[in-house]
């Protein structure tokens, strides 16, 4: 199926590993014009070069950190002419309340949750003038499924679904789609750091956190590109009347028995 999206300028933040890189191979490998984000140098450009060797859309790479408002500014303003953009850079660490400094709360959700917020805000007003353009969230289950030993990570993964929503039911009115993706577990370093901790609060191990993966829908995790593949064509005139939903990629976790 032709998406439709050659020649599209894409923003993926996040861009050097797990989703954010499978989202830009996704859409170079669409034709479209790749902007990739990270705040790692050297591993931005050896991924970008990587998809660049394999496929004809122009990718190129930006280093920001996007935990700084004048950052995200920065990006936008280099890029007001992107037709879609997808937010992904964040990772929440895991760990329950009373383990959590406040500092730890408000470093992460200043890159992921005030991230996304700030660059939607700011992709949006360009998108409204242009009367064009999408913007797509992935945010993530414990959203959905909020558990003590994540407590960070699902709340703020909570509020963008809530945004998403506010944002994405306006937004149409203008021409423009906001959406969101919640992945459960995805075979990324990600989930490793996760389980890791996990492994910790449960045995006072980490290298026991294979245990932690165990009875996974479909008998694995999902892997990055199939997350790719979904945000590509719910960003694409293929399916071009989402907007405001936020999409679980669980296998049926929530309503696994």
């Amino acid at each position: 199926m032709d998406l439709g999206l050659a020649g599209k300028k894409v923003i993926v933040t996040g861009a050097s590993k797990g989703i954010g890189r499978a989202c830009a191979e996704v859409f170079a490998r669409e034709g479209a014009h790749v902007v990739m984000v990270a705040r790692d140098a050297a591993r931005l450009a050896a991924a970008a070069a990587e998809i660049q060797a394999r496929h004809q859309g122009p990718v190129e790479i930006t280093t920001a950190d996007l935990s700084r408002a004048a950052d995200r500014e920065a990006l936008w303003a280099n890029h007001t002419d992107a037709d879609i953009l997808v937010n992904n850079a964040g990772a929440i660490p895991a760990g329950g309340l009373l383990d959590l400094s406040m500092e730890t709360w408000e470093e992460a959700w200043a890159l992921k949750v005030m991230g996304y917020i700030h660059l939607t805000k700011l992709a949006l007003g360009g998108m409204k003038e242009r009367g064009g353009g999408v913007i797509v969230n992935i945010i993530g289950m414990a959203g959905r499924l909020p558990r003590y030993n994540y407590v960070c990570g699902g709340a703020g993964n909570a509020a963008l679904m809530a945004f998403t929503g506010a944002a994405g039911g306006k937004s149409q009115e203008w021409g423009v789609r906001i959406f969101g993706i919640n992945p459960a577990g995805t075979r990324t370093d990600r989930i490793i750091s996760l389980s890791k901790q996990r492994a910790i609060d449960a045995f006072g191990d980490e290298g026991r956190w294979e245990e932690m993966l165990t009875d996974l829908p479909l008998g694995r995790l999902i892997d990055p590109t199939e997350i790719a593949n979904a945000a590509a064509f719910l960003a694409s005139p293929a399916c071009g009347y989402v907007s405001g939903a936020t999409l679980d990629i669980d296998g049926g976790l929530a309503f696994k028995g």
